[in-house]
């Protein structure tokens, strides 16, 4: 099957809107990636967290050809230690900034082709935290007094 030449109304229309991408929404929302791409993402709260999240250290070691985005709209105090893992691991960075679209969305480890990974999502470290606490052991004494009474 042959495609049919761009007529003129098609390159004014690519002039004056840009082009055509395939799933717009899904673009925006995972800064200019795929959902199918992505090999770790970060929300914008996680990447203010303090440090940097070990998944994302450990999937920049599992896929150095990723390359990393970063939501040009966060400041650059809370991207800069992301910044620097992925120059130390040699991975280059982009800052997507959009300024008419909103987005949760703070990091994105991508490949430019479809992996489909599962989970690409990270648990909150302060949610890990609350669930790798251990129960806190009763007191003898205290087990003793419930016995009795």
């Amino acid at each position: 099957m042959f495609l049919s030449k761009p007529s003129i109304d098609d390159y004014l229309e690519n002039g004056m809107y840009g082009q055509k991408q395939t799933k717009p929404d899904e673009r925006r929302k995972f800064l200019g990636s795929l959902r199918e791409r992505i090999v770790i993402a970060l929300t914008q709260s996680q990447v203010r967290e303090k440090g940097v999240y070990k998944e994302v250290q450990d999937r920049m070691k599992q896929h150095p050809d990723a390359k990393l985005l970063l939501n040009g709209n966060m400041s650059y105090t809370f991207l800069s230690k992301y910044i620097k893992l992925a120059d130390a691991h040699h991975i280059p960075f982009s800052m997507v900034t959009n300024k008419d679209i909103e987005t949760e969305i703070g990091l994105v480890l991508a490949y430019d082709h479809a992996i489909d990974l599962e989970e690409i999502y990270v648990q909150k470290q302060s949610e890990k935290v609350s669930e790798s606490k251990p129960k806190q052991k009763k007191s003898l004494l205290s087990s003793i007094k419930n016995k009795l009474f």
